[in-house]
């Protein structure tokens, strides 16, 4: 059986493209390698955990000896790096533990696989999953492309612009056969309520203010966590060796006008009067180095590959609100402790 490492597959992303694997390939063996920190959570991917061809794996990508052991144990063919620190205000509190884990933990991982393929390259493949966020902010117009110089203006934005260019550095020094993809931001089920959808998807159904950065013009493009899965796993099996492809939901929305659409949704679903949710709208001081605008050129991805969302976004909105009204459970597993703390620091 084929043996594929998938990195944070406990996580948000991760767990979509681990349940994705699992179930489409049986003929690989998924070892999911996951922290379990505040992002991570097994439930999130409960429903394969008994499947023959997965192992969960404890384990954090810093610790060097032992990703080393793990890599040598288990002979990995494949590496899908989704693990990382992702949450741009956390970045701006503690960006020394972003460094930590998305570029040390990122070189730990490439040495292993380099290591361990250096005889042999031949089948293997590294799998960098990046954000658009490397490449800066964009003014009204204008789309980021493969080719976009990076230029990242937060501490989380520059630690994964930093991963990216090492693992292109391992493809051109050492041979590594790597790709990567940079991706705008994804909305969907199992999503941790902290970035904007989940948090206001939470905060409406406790009716708690929902906090709005600056004037809320803020704007980018959204795309369902489940197509970006589907476009992990075409990059992975199809994509070019020592390539880039940007992912984007061809989906742009300003902050403000994709909150009042979720309040409007959240209304209906939950049997309110209409306007009920918009009063809990609530403009809070902006945070360092906002970037103004990200919208990503997928047409590589399209034209090479043949990837297209699956769903438009208000279809996606409204499957994603769904599985929260339904999921209250692990609503309150995940919002209770460190969360609450965290929260009342950042947006009390």
């Amino acid at each position: 059986m084929k043996k594929i490492l998938i990195t944070g597959g406990a996580g948000f992303i991760g767990s979509h493209v681990v349940r994705r694997f699992v179930k489409k390939y049986p003929n690989y063996q998924i070892y999911n390698l996951d922290a379990l920190t505040y992002a991570g959570n097994l439930e999130n991917i409960s429903d394969i955990e008994k499947e023959a061809n997965y192992t969960f794996v404890k384990g954090d990508i810093t610790d060097e000896v032992f990703i080393n052991q793990l890599f040598q144990d288990h002979q990995f063919e494949g590496v899908i790096h989704l693990a990382a620190e992702s949450h741009v205000d956390r970045s701006i509190e503690d960006p020394l533990s972003f460094v930590k884990t998305n570029v040390f933990g990122t070189m730990i991982l490439l040495n292993a696989a380099k290591n361990q393929w250096k005889d042999n390259y031949e089948g293997k493949r590294f799998y960098h999953v990046s954000t658009d966020e490397v490449y800066g902010s964009l003014g009204a117009t204008g789309l980021f492309t493969e080719t976009t110089a990076y230029d990242p203006n937060s501490p989380y934005s520059a630690s994964k612009a930093s991963s990216d260019h090492f693992v292109r550095a391992y493809g051109e020094t050492y041979g590594l056969p790597y790709v990567i993809t940079n991706c705008s931001n994804n909305y969907g089920p199992n999503h941790f309520p902290e970035k904007l959808i989940p948090l206001f998807i939470n905060n409406i159904i406790q009716n708690k203010p929902l906090p709005v950065y600056g004037d809320g013009n803020y704007t980018r493009d959204w795309l369902f966590v489940k197509d970006h899965a589907v476009a992990i796993d075409l990059v992975f099996h199809e994509g070019r060796n020592h390539q880039t492809y940007n992912i984007g939901g061809f989906n742009e929305w300003k902050n403000i006008d994709l909150v009042k659409v979720l309040c409007r949704i959240m209304d209906d679903k939950l049997g309110r009067a209409p306007g009920t949710s918009l009063e809990l709208i609530t403009y809070v001081k902006d945070r360092p180095g906002h970037d103004l605008r990200y919208a990503i050129d997928a047409n590589k991805i399209n034209t090479e590959l043949g990837w297209t969302p699956s769903v438009t976004f208000e279809q996606g909105l409204a499957i994603t609100i769904d599985w929260y009204l339904k999921n209250t459970d692990w609503l309150d597993h995940v919002t209770s402790g460190d969360y609450e703390k965290y929260y009342e620091k950042m947006y009390s």
